[in-house]
């Protein structure tokens, strides 16, 4: 099993910046990868940002050259680095894992706001 502590968001202003921080813990050497999802509210999660256990990335086009995801070996925790933020950035924000035998983690998720 594997569990998700994901954190860091809040309020913020258009063109300002957050970091979402995800610890993770328990059997870590069965993950494959890890990303980043949101839902806003009425809306379908969606996968923001991927990163493989090799250190590939992945990144939805809404994202892409803003928001930079990120990790920590030593200290078991994903980042999601997220600048130039738009008010359409705004949804919960959640940490996932896909393990080698394709199980899935969640995190309880965080909430950005992004005012204009």
């Amino acid at each position: 099993q594997v569990q998700l502590v994901d954190s860091g968001g809040g309020w913020v202003q258009a063109g300002g910046s957050l970091r979402l921080s995800c610890k993770v813990s328990g059997n870590i050497f069965s993950i494959s990868t890890m990303g980043w999802y949101r839902q806003a509210p009425g809306k379908q999660r969606e996968l923001v940002a991927g990163i493989t256990r090799r250190g590939s990335t992945d990144y939805a086009d809404s994202v892409k050259g803003r928001f930079t995801i990120s990790r920590d070996i030593a200290e078991n925790t994903v980042y999601l680095q997220m600048n130039s933020l738009r008010p359409e950035d705004t949804a919960v924000y959640y940490c996932n894992t896909l393990t080698y035998n394709n199980a899935t983690y969640w995190g309880k998720g965080t909430l950005v706001t992004v005012s204009s």
